[in-house]
């Protein structure tokens, strides 16, 4: 679920700005451009953006100086390569900097989606609808089980699932069967679709 990303592009090139703009926001992020990068820290100070994607090659400040400013101002924030001049120098300082991805212009907008997509999961601000479906089916079962002063072991006795089992389940580390759901709403005495949450 894309809802609620905030991207930042910083890249010279006002017609790549456009079409990336336009194919992150057809995709459900929140896109802004910046075609001045020595305007980078001003901007990030206006809103709290979730990536960015920095091209390397600029006039008044290059990709990689711009990021050692960022860095100094926030260490974690994903930030994603953008560059039609590869190198090995580049990928290199990029790294060191601990950015997230490299993307070679031309790009493929599928892998260039796909890239975006796995650096947002790893800095756990984007879920798939089936794992967002776990974390809320795991959050409701915890609640419920707390609010009855249920342990996890007594939970266990009166579903004969195991704590491992109930424990992978609550952290959403594990998919329940329809079974085992039935089982834990039989035992905290709700209807099954209540454990669902939201969905």
């Amino acid at each position: 679920m894309a809802a609620n990303i905030n991207i930042l592009l910083i890249d010279d090139d006002k017609d790549i700005c456009e079409y990336v703009q336009t194919v992150l926001e057809a995709t459900g992020y929140a896109v802004s451009t910046l075609s001045d990068p020595t305007q980078t820290l001003d901007v990030m100070r206006q809103r709290e953006y979730h990536l960015l994607i920095v091209d390397l090659m600029m006039p008044h400040l290059d990709g990689i100086s711009l990021i050692e400013k960022i860095r100094k101002v926030d260490s974690d924030i994903a930030i994603i390569v953008f560059t039609g001049y590869p190198s090995i120098e580049t990928a290199v300082s990029a790294l060191k900097l601990n950015v997230s991805d490299y993307i070679k212009k031309p790009f493929d907008l599928n892998e260039f989606r796909e890239k975006i997509a796995e650096v947002l999961k790893k800095k756990g601000l984007l879920f798939n609808q089936e794992e967002a479906l776990h974390k809320a089916i795991g959050q409701t079962i915890r609640e419920l089980r707390k609010e009855q002063s249920l342990t996890l072991k007594q939970l266990s006795r009166r579903t004969s699932l195991s704590v491992s089992l109930l424990s992978q389940i609550e952290r959403a580390e594990s998919s329940a069967s329809v079974s085992s759901l039935y089982k834990i709403a039989i035992a905290l005495g709700v209807k099954l679709h209540s454990l669902f949450g939201r969905f």
